[in-house]
C-alpha cells in the first residue's frame, strides 16, 4: 500500500498520479489574490491621502466619517445583493461586473471637486468591492475539492495584507510626485489590467484547455458527498432563528469596525500623534499589516492544532478566540505612548490578535451549519460586520471633531473583542452542528 505524503491525497482510480497532474487552479487562486489586493489598495487610499484630501476638499472629521460611512453602506447592500446576482451570471462575469464597477469608481475619485461628489463615488465603490469576496468564495467552490478550499481561501485572503503594505509605498510617492487625483486615476488604469486577465484566463475547469483529466477528477473528488447539500433552498428569514446566525452576525457587528478603524484612520491617528506625514508613515503601517499577516496566519494554525491535539472545536476556537481578546486590550494605551515604534507595537499586536480572530469567526458558520447554509450565514454576518462599520465611523467622527482624542476610539477597540467572545459563548455555548433537515425551506 502507498503512503501520502505532506497530507496529498492518494490518486483517485482511474486518474492519474498527482506528479502528472496539471495545477491550473493555483493560477485562478493567484488571480483572485492579486484582486483582492487591488481591492484593499482603492479602499486604503482615503486613509493614506486622508489629511492631503481633507486640506485640498476642506471636509470636516464629521464629513469624513459620512464619506467612510456612505462606503460601508453601499458595502453592507452589496454583500446581500451581490451574491445572488454571482449565482445568476456565474463568477466570470460577475466577478468582472464588480471589478470594472470599482474601478470605475476609483478612478472617479480623482476627477471629483466636492465633498458631495466624493461620497458618491465612495458610495459606488463600496458597492463594487463588495461583490469581491462572495465572487472568490465561489470561485474556489468550483475549482478547489473541500480538502484544498481553506488552504485555497487563506491564499486569496492574504491579499487583505498586501493592499494595505503596498498602498502606503506606492500612493504617497505618486501623490508628491504628480498629486492625488493622479494616485487614483493611475492606479485605477493600471490595475484595470487585471479585468482582461481575468476574462482571458476563466472558465469553469471542466470547459479550461489548461485543466488535463487528473486535474479535473481531483477538483472533482468530492462532488457526491455533499451533493444531497448542494441542491437545497435556504431560507434566510429561517436562518435568523437560530442562535449560531447571531453568535456569527453579532461578533462581526462587533468586532468587524475595528478592521474598519484601522483602514481608514490609523494613518490620520500616526499623522496627529507622531508627526509623521506622507514621506514618513509607509515604514510604521507597513509593519503593523505585516504583524497582521503573521496574526491572520497563528490564529488559524493554532485552533487546527489544538484540534489536531484531540480538542473539540468549540474549545479550540473559542480559547484562540479569548486570547485574542485580551491581546488587543493594550491599544486602549497607545495614545498615551510617546515613542512610535512603541505604538506601532502595541497596534501592531492588536491587528495581528484582530486578524487571528478573524481567522477563527469565519469557521464559525462551517463548525455550526450544513454547507448549503454557509454562504447565507456568512452574508448576514457580512452585513452585520458593515452595519457596524457604519455605527463606528459615525462614532468615530463626532468624537474627533468635538474632542480630538483618539482614546475614547481606542477604549472601544480594546473591548470590543471581550464583548464579543462573551456574547458568542452565551449564544452558542457548544458549537453544535444543526442538521440540514432543520433549515430547509418547506
Amino acid at each position: 500500500m502507498s503512503k501520502s505524503t505532506g497530507g496529498t491525497a492518494a490518486p483517485q482510480p482511474g486518474t492519474m498520479p498527482e506528479s502528472r497532474m496539471s495545477k491550473y487552479r493555483w493560477v485562478i487562486v493567484t488571480l483572485l489574490f492579486i484582486a483582492i489586493g487591488i481591492n484593499y489598495i482603492d479602499r486604503q487610499m482615503i486613509g493614506i491621502l486622508k489629511d492631503t484630501l481633507q486640506k485640498d476638499l476642506q471636509w470636516t472629521e464629521i464629513q469624513y466619517a459620512q464619506i467612510v460611512f456612505w462606503f460601508q453602506c453601499a458595502y453592507a447592500i452589496g454583500f446581500l445583493t451581490f451574491g445572488r446576482v454571482i449565482d445568476k451570471i456565474g463568477v466570470k462575469i460577475g466577478y468582472a461586473v464588480a471589478f470594472t464597477i470599482w474601478t470605475i469608481a476609483s478612478i472617479g475619485h480623482g476627477l471629483i471637486h466636492t465633498v458631495t461628489q466624493f461620497a458618491v463615488a465612495r458610495f459606488v465603490l463600496g458597492f463594487g468591492e463588495s461583490g469581491s469576496f462572495p465572487s472568490s468564495l465561489k470561485a474556489v467552490s468550483q475549482w478547489f475539492p473541500q480538502k484544498e478550499r481553506a488552504q485555497a481561501v487563506g491564499i486569496f485572503n492574504a491579499g487583505t495584507a498586501m493592499g494595505p503594505i503596498i498602498t502606503p509605498l506606492l500612493v504617497p510617492w505618486i501623490t508628491i510626485a504628480f498629486g492625488w487625483r493622479a494616485a487614483f486615476i493611475s492606479i485605477g488604469i493600471v490595475t484595470a489590467l487585471w479585468l482582461f486577465a481575468w476574462l482571458l484566463m476563466y472558465r469553469q475547469p471542466e470547459k479550461h484547455p489548461k485543466v488535463n483529466a487528473a486535474e479535473l477528477a481531483h477538483i472533482r473528488s468530492d462532488v457526491d458527498q455533499h451533493s444531497g447539500e448542494e441542491i437545497e433552498k435556504i431560507s434566510w428569514f429561517k436562518l435568523l432563528t437560530f442562535r449560531g446566525t447571531w453568535a456569527y452576525a453579532l461578533g462581526k457587528f462587533l468586532t468587524d469596525p475595528i478592521w474598519w478603524l484601522y483602514l481608514f484612520w490609523l494613518p490620520d491617528f500616526l499623522g496627529k500623534a507622531y508627526g509623521l506625514d506622507l514621506k514618513s508613515f509607509g515604514p510604521p503601517l507597513i509593519a503593523i499589516y505585516i504583524l497582521a499577516d503573521v496574526g491572520s496566519v497563528v490564529g488559524g494554525w493554532s485552533s487546527s492544532k489544538q484540534i489536531q491535539m484531540g480538542r473539540t472545536p468549540n474549545a479550540a476556537r473559542k480559547t484562540t478566540m479569548l486570547l485574542c481578546a485580551f491581546a488587543v486590550i493594550p491599544i486602549v494605551f497607545a495614545q498615551f505612548v510617546g515613542n512610535l515604534w512603541g505604538a506601532v507595537a502595541i497596534i501592531g499586536v492588536a491587528a495581528a490578535a484582530h486578524q487571528a480572530w478573524s481567522a477563527n469567526l469565519m469557521t464559525l458558520p462551517s463548525d455550526i451549519f450544513p454547507k448549503a447554509a454557509v454562504a447565507s450565514v456568512i452574508g448576514i454576518g457580512g452585513t452585520a460586520g458593515a452595519i457596524g462599520g457604519m455605527l463606528m465611523t459615525t462614532y468615530n467622527g463626532y468624537i474627533l471633531e468635538f474632542f480630538g482624542s483618539y482614546q475614547p476610539i481606542f477604549i472601544v477597540a480594546g473591548s470590543a473583542y471581550l464583548v464579543a467572545i462573551t456574547v458568542i459563548h452565551l449564544l452558542t455555548p457548544h458549537l453544535k452542528r444543526i442538521p440540514i433537515e432543520k433549515i430547509r425551506v418547506g
